[in-house]
Formats: C-alpha cells, structure tokens, sequence
C-alpha cells in the first residue's frame, strides 16, 4: 500500500516519491504472498511504462526544440505537451484503481 501512496504522492513532487516507491516495490518482491506480490509487479510495471513514454516525450521535446527554428517544433512541443498531460493522468488513474483493488482485496 506504501507504494500505491508514493506513487499518489508523486504528483506535488515532480515524481520523486514515485522513483523511491518502484526502489521499495522491487526491494519487497522477493518475500511478498502471492496478493502483495502481483501488486507490486503492477506498480513496476506502470512505472516502467510511465518512464519508457517519459523517455520518450523527453526525446520528442528535444526534437520540437531544435525544430523551432523552422515553425514544426511548436506544433511537436504542443503535442509533447498533451502526450506528458495524459501520461501524468493515466499513472494517477491506475496508481488510484491499483490501491482500491489492493484495499478490496483483489490481485492486480
């Protein structure tokens, strides 16, 4: 549950929190029953995926950067914007589904 919180707490800290939450998931898999441990393969999962797409947001960015120049890079750094928008939304939403489902007993 401490990750599912770190990873909710990650929003006010420009995801600090979140890189210290997946740190505690991966240290915590190897002794876990077989609830605890489908979550926190779920929370490395969804953090991986979020740093994979931030990764690459971050390349597209530098792109629409150096592409200022000839006008394409505000359309590509307006894009990157609403990419990141709706990465940052996404790992909120399954970051708050996964607590719920662990509160209710449920794998992930």
């Amino acid at each position: 549950m401490l990750v599912y919180i770190l990873y909710l707490l990650s929003i006010p800290s420009a995801a600090l929190f979140a890189l210290v939450g997946v740190i505690l998931a991966l240290g915590a898999r190897d002794g876990a029953g077989p609830l605890a441990r489908s979550h926190l393969d779920y929370q490395v999962k969804i953090w991986f995926t979020s740093f994979w797409w931030t990764v690459a947001i971050i390349l597209l960015a530098i792109v629409g950067w150096i592409t200022t120049v000839i006008g394409v890079g505000f359309i590509i750094l307006w894009i990157t914007g609403i990419i990141a928008f709706v990465i940052f939304v996404w790992f909120t939403i399954v970051s708050l589904l996964g607590l719920l489902a662990l509160l209710d007993n449920r794998p992930k």
